[in-house]
């Protein structure tokens, strides 16, 4: 009887300081960790289109589903993303009415949108004045812009994901796509 009450003390003993160790700390959430390589670009020329500008060489041109002159689509398989680009020519009434849809386009993306931030953009050398519009939250499109000389070129993209908006998991591919965007807006010259 004695030798059970030794082993039952030192059993009770051990699983006291067994109980000694640290808390246990929750597992940090994973963070995707998505890196795409630095881009190259090439001047992108369309026949009979007033404007040039350079693009990412890791892009396809895609035909637009409703194709209009100088209306082209930049496709990025590995972000499975797709930069909408349309171009119109203005005359003397319809510079307002540009402006108005153009700004009024990243609005739709208010009911998702954490939050739209927009930044002037002036390039008196090229001609190009315009906004880019960066959404953040769970919207269709995380990036807009447009460029026009005010005169005789409206230009505009928006970023649209082959996929439900997710903005957690499309945060670095949208990084990479705002940075292309600036790229085409600074590149831009008219002919």
């Amino acid at each position: 009887m004695q030798n059970k009450s030794i082993y039952l003390f030192v059993f009770l003993i051990s699983l006291l300081f067994a109980c000694n160790q640290k808390d246990v700390l929750p597992k940090p959430e994973a963070q995707l960790a998505l890196k795409y390589e630095k881009p190259t670009y090439t001047l992108l020329d369309i026949a009979d289109c007033p404007y040039q500008f350079k693009i990412n060489t890791a892009t396809r041109l895609k035909t637009p589903k409703t194709p209009k002159p100088c209306w082209t689509n930049i496709y990025y398989p590995k972000q499975k993303a797709t930069i909408f680009i349309t171009y119109n020519a203005l005359n003397d009434t319809n510079l307002k009415d540009y402006l108005r849809d153009a700004q009024k386009l990243p609005l739709q993306h208010t009911s998702q949108a954490e939050q739209i931030e927009a930044s002037i953009y002036k390039n008196e050398k090229n001609k190009t004045y315009g906004n880019f519009y960066e959404v953040e939250g769970d919207a269709a499109s995380q990036a807009q812009f447009y460029v026009t000389d005010s005169i005789h070129h409206f230009f505009s993209g928006s970023i649209y994901f082959d996929a439900v908006p997710n903005y957690d998991s499309i945060l670095p591919a949208a990084a990479y796509l705002k940075k292309d965007m600036r790229h085409i807006m600074e590149s831009l010259t008219w002919k």
